[in-house]
C-alpha cells in the first residue's frame, strides 16, 4: 500500500557517507567569495534556469535566516517528507516523491538536473538514506523541462498529492522546497557548498502565487511566485496550502541574462512593464502542463 500525504493536512561517494551526520554537527568549512567574484567566475545555466548543478548563483540574494518548515503550516510537514535531493555527476538538484507501487518509487524532477549526468543517479530521501535510481522514458513530457526517475526501497515514504494550479489566485500562499547547492553567509562574505550536508541542506520557503503567463517560457514555465528559489532547488515541488503539488521549481529571480531569459517559446519577449514583474518572481512548470501525462504513467500496471 502506498503512503500518501493527506489532502488536508556530484556528490562524491565520500560526500554521501556524511548524509546521516547529526543535526548539531558543525557546518562544513565555507570558502570566501565576494559578490564580484560570483558574477565574474561562475558559469551560468542558459535562459535563466536554476541549475541543479555546481554553478554559482546568478545573483546572490541572501536571506537573513534560511526558512524552515513550521509545525503550523500543513504544507511544511508534507514538503519535508516528499522533497528529495537528486544526486547526479557532476551536479545535484531536487525532486519530489510522486508515487509508490510495491517497492518502486517515482521521482519527478527537472530535465536540466539530469540531462547532462555522466553516470548514475542517486536519490537522497528525508531520512538521510540514498537510493540508486534510473530514468524512466516518458515521450509525453517532451518539450517540458521535466524528467521521471525511479528507485526501489522497502521503506514506506509518503508521496505527494496532486493539486490544481488553475485554482490559484493572486496572493494565494504557496510553498517551495529543495536542496540549495550553496549557502551564502553575508556577514562573513562566505559561500559554503552543501554537497556534504545531507538532509541539513534542505530548505523550505513561503511565498505567494502572483501570475501565470499565457505564452510559456521554454520548458513549460508559466507559474510565477514570490518564493526565493536557489540553485539546486530545481526539480523541487511548489505546494499549495494543503501540501498538494501545483508546480515544479526551475527558474530563479533576477537572472543575469535580463530580458533575454524571458524570451517566450514562440520567440517573442514581454513588454518592459511585464518583464519587470516577471524578473522579480521565481518560475515553475504548473501541474496543469504535466498532470495528464503523469497520470497516464501512474495508471500503468508497472513502472
Amino acid at each position: 500500500m502506498e503512503t500518501q500525504m493527506p489532502m488536508s493536512a556530484d556528490l562524491q561517494e565520500a560526500d554521501l557517507q556524511e548524509n546521516t551526520a547529526p543535526q548539531n554537527q558543525a557546518v562544513p568549512p565555507a570558502m570566501p567569495l565576494t559578490i564580484a567574484d560570483s558574477a565574474a567566475d561562475s558559469a551560468m545555466p542558459p535562459e535563466g534556469l536554476s541549475s541543479g548543478g555546481n554553478d554559482l548563483p546568478q545573483r546572490l540574494i541572501p536571506a537573513a535566516k534560511p526558512e524552515t518548515p513550521s509545525a503550523t503550516i500543513p504544507a511544511g510537514a508534507i514538503a519535508q517528507q516528499v522533497t528529495v535531493r537528486v544526486i547526479t555527476h557532476p551536479i545535484a538538484g531536487s525532486g519530489v516523491l510522486l508515487k509508490r507501487r510495491a517497492n518502486t518509487y517515482l521521482v519527478l524532477t527537472c530535465d536540466h538536473v539530469v540531462a547532462e549526468s555522466r553516470g548514475s543517479y542517486r536519490i537522497l530521501t528525508s531520512d538521510g538514506k540514498t537510493h540508486a535510481a534510473s530514468r524512466l522514458a516518458v515521450p509525453a513530457l517532451e518539450g517540458l523541462d521535466l524528467a521521471l526517475l525511479k528507485f526501489q526501497s522497502d521503506i514506506p515514504y509518503p508521496t505527494v498529492a496532486l493539486g490544481d494550479s488553475n485554482a490559484l489566485t493572486a496572493g494565494t500562499p504557496v510553498y517551495a522546497s529543495g536542496f540549495p547547492n550553496y549557502r551564502f553567509y553575508r556577514e562573513q562574505d562566505l559561500l559554503a557548498s552543501t554537497a556534504s550536508w545531507g538532509v541539513r541542506a534542505y530548505q523550505f520557503t513561503e511565498g505567494q502565487y502572483r501570475m501565470s503567463i499565457d505564452s510559456p517560457l521554454p520548458g513549460g514555465y508559466q507559474l510565477g511566485y514570490t518564493n526565493n528559489v536557489e540553485q539546486g532547488m530545481s526539480g523541487g515541488p511548489v505546494l499549495d496550502a494543503q501540501g498538494r503539488l501545483v508546480g515544479i521549481n526551475g527558474r530563479l529571480k533576477y537572472p543575469i541574462q535580463g530580458i533575454d531569459a524571458y524570451t517566450f517559446a514562440d520567440g517573442t519577449q514581454p513588454p518592459q512593464a511585464l518583464f519587470q514583474q516577471m524578473e522579480a518572481l521565481s518560475w515553475a512548470i504548473p501541474i496543469s502542463r504535466f498532470r495528464q501525462p503523469i497520470e497516464a504513467v501512474l495508471a500503468q500496471p508497472q513502472f
